[in-house]
């Protein structure tokens, strides 16, 4: 199809303004989100190379997420760049029919409906689960970019601190730890297991994973409800079994096509598969229609936009054309955001989210074709 040189021109220059529009887009997005990433530094303590390879692995996700915009107003664009340089008026008089350019628009709406497809379903999964592994394997925390003078810190779990203040040498003054989880080795080592901890210390440093404490006491309550105090004028707690308050599962969107596609197929009753869930099942439906459903609505935004080969006598009919054109696929992007929200809910909702954008499409290609090939339109 593409073997022609008017095509190929049609082509590049679509999807040149395709690709220019959905990396604004999404570049912009991508700097809000990693401004909101900030917090793996600042309040859970993880390296600058972990945060940045963590925002860059969320990139595609909201690359993904910008491409139906983003071909709306790419082929729009073009479509009126086409009209003003006489170059649409050019090719109808050299016989090529107007449903050959529509044919070009929908192919290219079908190539980016893959693209989309290989996103969602392949790569998306992939590198999210791996930016949530980068989380969970991150081997050091920077625990002393949390630790704030005069401030309860609870980022991390089952441990609250408070430190008065820290000196030029980044020793850390009046300290008090609460250890709800016995996530820290105190020198109280006691059969049955530590039930929860109170550390205060005059002054401490933390070197190598270890937070060393001088002049201080623990408190430790038992599961026998027995109370320990010892005092020390040195001790080492060691800070490997501390995690933050980040979540390190994977969650549904990060979850392959495959192991998605399980569950969902799975037998009522019958869900052998892990977290396979009737309530589960329905996040799994909704996930799996924004991944193989969004993209049907590509090609329908080719053939709406197609429409603007179709020009009327009055000049002030076509402008408003362009923006009733645009408008209308504009809501129906909407509508299938909103309409997404429901395919968890039901098997009608699903279905109808399938079918709607696959009817209309052919629907409106008649429509379209007919007035195309019909002898009253002015050309």
């Amino acid at each position: 199809m593409f073997k022609n040189k008017i095509y190929n021109y049609f082509f590049n220059e679509i999807l040149k303004n395709f690709i220019t529009i959905l990396f604004t887009f999404a570049a912009i997005a991508w700097v809000v989100r990693a401004v909101n990433f900030l917090d793996l530094m600042v309040e859970d303590g993880y390296s600058s190379s972990v945060y940045f390879r963590y925002s860059l692995l969320n990139l595609t996700s909201i690359i993904e997420r910008f491409i139906p915009l983003a071909f709306l107003l790419s082929l729009t664009i073009s479509v009126i760049k086409f009209e003003r340089q006489q170059e649409l008026l050019i090719l109808w008089t050299t016989g090529l029919t107007k449903i050959k350019i529509v044919n070009v628009f929908i192919y290219i709406g079908l190539f980016i409906t893959l693209f989309q497809l290989m996103l969602s379903l392949f790569i998306n999964p992939l590198l999210l689960n791996k930016s949530r592994s980068l989380l969970r394997d991150s081997a050091s925390l920077q625990i002393n970019t949390i630790l704030r003078s005069n401030d309860f810190n609870d980022s991390f779990k089952n441990l609250t601190f408070y430190i008065e203040s820290k000196n030029k040498n980044n020793e850390l003054i009046n300290i008090f730890i609460k250890d709800v989880g016995g996530n820290l080795n105190t020198i109280i080592n006691e059969i049955g297991g530590k039930k929860n901890s109170t550390i205060i210390a005059k002054k401490g440093f933390i070197s190598n994973d270890k937070l060393i404490l001088f002049d201080g006491f623990i408190q430790t309550l038992n599961e026998r409800n027995k109370i320990t105090n010892i005092q020390f004028e040195k001790t080492e707690l060691s800070l490997e079994k501390i995690s933050t308050r980040t979540i390190k599962q994977p969650k549904i969107q990060e979850t392959s096509s495959k192991k998605l596609l399980a569950c969902f197929f799975s037998k009522k009753n019958n869900l052998n598969l892990d977290n396979c869930t009737e309530s589960y099942k329905k996040e799994v439906t909704q996930t799996m229609s924004r991944r193989i459903g969004m993209p049907l609505y590509i090609p329908l935004i080719s053939i709406i936009i197609s429409f603007l080969l179709i020009n009327k006598k009055e000049k002030k009919y076509n402008f408003l054309k362009k923006y009733t054109l645009f408008i209308l696929t504009f809501i129906i992007l909407v509508f299938a955001e909103i309409l997404l929200k429901f395919t968890g809910l039901s098997y009608f909702a699903v279905s109808f989210y399938f079918i709607f954008p696959v009817a209309i499409s052919f629907l409106f290609y008649i429509y379209l074709f007919k007035n195309i090939t019909n002898k009253k339109i002015i050309k």
